[in-house]
């Protein structure tokens, strides 16, 4: 169960940090280099922009599971 964990942990880990290095920021980002810069006329963000934060959120979420889950073993050990 802990090497699980802790392989789910590494793997979102890396993860989360290739998406937060995607979005865009104030100087365009890498997002820009694989096509996130086109912006849409209509909204202030495209499609691919809010994509991309609904799926840095989702893994953040299960990045914090695989914490909480390590630590519930560390104390229940």
């Amino acid at each position: 169960m802990k090497l699980a964990l802790d392989i789910g942990l590494v793997v979102t880990s890396v993860l989360l940090i290739v998406l937060v290095l995607l979005h865009r920021g104030k100087g365009g980002g890498l997002s820009s280099l694989f096509g996130g810069g086109v912006q849409s006329s209509l909204s202030g963000s495209s499609v691919v922009e809010r994509n991309l934060d609904r799926l840095t959120v989702f893994v953040g979420v299960i990045w914090l599971i695989f914490i909480l889950g390590i630590g519930l073993d560390i104390k229940l050990s």
